[in-house]
This record gives structure tokens, C-alpha cells and sequence, in this order.
């Protein structure tokens, strides 16, 4: 069972490095949380490495640059990997050079410099969703038909972002893991990068590595996370400790914010089959 934590200078001595998630643990995509920066910096003060690991649907550099504009500084991290990094990865490897894209403007900077075009949805062989257009004002059914026309030629979808929702300040957001859900509902086929599944889980160890100049074991590794089937699903079956932050997109699942129901946490981990190290409102030293 999770012990509930007062602060991560508790666990911190039993850990080299840590793999967090940014949303939710590091900010809310409006404001950064002054004392999920300052536990950080202080590990990394300690000896320890850190990196960041984000279902953004966008290479790194942006990612880079939207930290700095929110005042979260370098020394709060040693580096970053986003389910766009394993994206691209994905589509320099794939066959399919012809792209129907869904999802904002700027994600754009997904496709920089691939041997891949956007076109239109009749001339695609590839469809990469990254969001909704306006995840505002629309909601995934807005695209019922135009993913059944996808399903119905067998077009290969590739989600760019595994999240169903995500926090926008004091909103929940659409994201693209709620396309890629009704997808499959329509018996298309659904390529899932990012958190949970493997392949940014690699580059983000490998990260770990270079950052401490060694390998550094998965017992050795503290992940931390707010989103039970991305963070904890993924630390779980990648077999790493976990820091689960019940402040974030879960929140009003667990009673008072601020003061969450250790018992109500634990029955959601176990009715999931997931597990948790230790437990905090929102991360903090």
C-alpha cells in the first residue's frame, strides 16, 4: 500500500534519479507549481538526475522553450523526451509517407524536416492525430465521421498523444488519446506512442544514462505522475517506483484536494491492478 508522503526529501535518498511527468506534477499549462520546481532542483542538488517525460505532441525544443516561458528553470531537469520525440521516430521508420493530420497549427513542427507530406484526407496513407482542432469548443464525436471514412480504407492512425483529458489551468482538455479510443471503437487500427507503452519509456532511460554517465538500474529509478493509465500504468509495467501525485488530472476523484482519502487511493490503484510507492497532493520537497 502507498505511504502518504510530506515531501520527496523523504524518499529522495533511496533513489539516483527521477523520471517526471510535466503536466499536472510540474504545471498546469497556465502556471508552473513553485514547489514541484524546488523538489526538483534540490534533488538534482543532491547528486540526482532527472528527466522529464511528456505526452506533448511536439519534438522537445518547443517543450524547452514552453518550460522557460512558464519560469521553470534548468536546473530543475537534465532532459526531456515527448511522445512526439517516439512519434517522428515512428514515421522515419514507417512506409507511409503521405499524411492526413488532425490535430492544432502548432503541432505542426511535428513533421519538421521528415520525408513526409500533409495532404488531403482522400490522398492520405496515414493518419497522425496529435489533438483536436480547437480543444475548446469541440469534443471527439465532432470527428465520428471523419475517422469512420479513415477506418473504412484501413488507414493506419498514429496518436502522437495517449491522453484522454489533460488540465488546462482549471479545465479538463480533450486530448488526442480520446480520438485514437474512438478509433479503435470503429475497428480502425491505432499505433499508441508516448506514456504508457515502451518506446518512450527507452529513450527516456537512456536520457537517465547519459545524464549520470552510467546505467542506471530501474531500482533506482523514482517515477513520478499524476495520470493513472499513462504515469502509473507506465511505471508499473516498466517495473519502476512510483510517486503518485493525487493533486493533478484525478483529483476530484480522491475527496479534498488538498487532503485526498489515502483508502479511496488505494481502492482505485488495486481496482486497477496498479501500484504506487508513496502518495502526494502535488509534489513538493
Amino acid at each position: 500500500m502507498p505511504q502518504q508522503l510530506s515531501g520527496l526529501s523523504i524518499l529522495a535518498p533511496q533513489y539516483k534519479a527521477v523520471l517526471s511527468d510535466i503536466w499536472g506534477v510540474v504545471h498546469n499549462g497556465v502556471s508552473a507549481f513553485p514547489a514541484a520546481i524546488d523538489a526538483l532542483v534540490r534533488f538534482r542538488a543532491g547528486g540526482g538526475r532527472v528527466v522529464l517525460i511528456t505526452n506533448a505532441p511536439r519534438p522537445n525544443p518547443p517543450i524547452h522553450a514552453q518550460l522557460a516561458s512558464l519560469g521553470v528553470p534548468r536546473e530543475a531537469y537534465d532532459d526531456l523526451v515527448t511522445s512526439g520525440d517516439v512519434t517522428r521516430d515512428r514515421l522515419i521508420s514507417g512506409a507511409e509517407r503521405r499524411i492526413a493530420h488532425i490535430g492544432p497549427m502548432r503541432d505542426l513542427a511535428l513533421y519538421a524536416d521528415l520525408d513526409a507530406t500533409i495532404v488531403g484526407d482522400d490522398e492520405a496513407d496515414i493518419v497522425v492525430v496529435t489533438g483536436l482542432f480547437d480543444d475548446y469548443t469541440e469534443v471527439p464525436e465532432d470527428y465520428r465521421e471523419r475517422l469512420t471514412a479513415f477506418a473504412a480504407r484501413d488507414l493506419p492512425l498514429v496518436c502522437a498523444n495517449p491522453d484522454i483529458v489533460v488540465e488546462r489551468g482549471d479545465q479538463l482538455i480533450w486530448c488526442a488519446g480520446a480520438l485514437a479510443r474512438l478509433y479503435q471503437e470503429l475497428g480502425g487500427r491505432v499505433d499508441m506512442l508516448g506514456k504508457p507503452f515502451p518506446p518512450i519509456y527507452d529513450r527516456a532511460h537512456a536520457l537517465l544514462n547519459a545524464a549520470a554517465g552510467y546505467e542506471v538500474a530501474k531500482e533506482d529509478i523514482l517515477a513520478i505522475g499524476d495520470g493513472l493509465p499513462t504515469d502509473v500504468r507506465g511505471a508499473h509495467t516498466r517495473g519502476l517506483d512510483l510517486l503518485f501525485v493525487t493533486g493533478g488530472i484525478h483529483a476530484a476523484d480522491f475527496g479534498d484536494p488538498h487532503a485526498p482519502d489515502i483508502e479511496i487511493v488505494r481502492a482505485r490503484l488495486a481496482a486497477e491492478g496498479l501500484k504506487a510507492k508513496a502518495t502526494m497532493p502535488r509534489l513538493s520537497w
